[in-house]
């Protein structure tokens, strides 16, 4: 039996890497997925639909759910992936790098999950997923701003957890938080630098985007119907 049979899943963030192999792994176990991202969406899989929009767009957010949830009629999974990196170290950070990262990586999970959470609340059931980071629970130099808002991230899972569960209803909140992952961003990454971040972890490797879809995929299915709350790490055993 499929996973994720009838179910109804929004992927934000899900033109490539981890969100598109998050998408696609949905689409598998059965689930008819929105992929939602800013930039153009290359799928060909009748299961996934296309939806462009930027996710700090709170008017764009609103006219999105408004057509899903009138198309679909339900919305059983969100996976907040939607996020963006702009490093510096701290005196060299400018403001609008700050506020940039600020407004995609915590804004916009919180445009979405303000329409999607209350939504899951009045059918009584749901899975959200927020996607974290290593650098969330243990910092990393040059990436106060990346650090802060995924930190916030783990915040807001355990406050939503909290908050979507009221009044009876069975709507789980959850964060992954990766640690370095295979995906075209680290084709850029010098060797020495990639062994070294190997070198850290206790499998004395680099993650695989589909280890970290597939954890999300736990979480969004009711194999995990009694986890809620909770920050998975999927990071290999790596501390920075």
């Amino acid at each position: 039996m499929l996973r994720l049979e009838n179910k109804v899943a929004i992927v934000t963030g899900a033109s490539q890497g981890i969100g598109r192999c998050i998408a696609e792994t949905f689409a598998r176990e059965g689930a008819k997925v929105i992929a939602v991202d800013m930039n153009k969406l290359p799928y060909e899989n009748k299961n996934i639909y296309g939806y462009e929009v930027n996710v700090t767009d709170r008017n764009g957010i609103k006219v999105f759910f408004d057509t899903i949830t009138e198309k679909f009629g339900r919305v059983d999974i969100l996976v907040n992936n939607a996020g963006i990196t702009r490093d510096a170290l701290i005196q060299k950070m400018t403001e609008e790098m700050w506020d940039l990262v600020i407004n995609v990586n915590l804004k916009g999970l919180f445009n979405i999950a303000q329409l999607v959470g209350p939504h899951m609340m009045e059918q009584g059931i749901g899975s959200i997923i927020n996607i974290a980071s290593i650098v969330g629970e243990y910092g990393n130099v040059g990436q106060t701003n990346y650090a802060a808002t995924k930190a916030g991230v783990i915040g807001m899972t355990k406050t939503w957890a909290k908050e979507f569960a009221r009044k009876g209803a069975k709507v789980r909140v959850n964060s992954v938080a990766p640690g370095y992952i295979n995906t075209d961003m680290m084709k850029t990454v010098p060797e020495k630098v990639l062994e070294n971040m190997r070198g850290k972890t206790m499998l004395g490797r680099l993650g695989e985007p589909e280890e970290i879809a597939n954890a999300v995929l736990f979480l969004a299915s009711d194999e995990s119907s009694y986890i809620t709350g909770h920050n998975l790490s999927v990071n290999g055993g790596m501390r920075l």
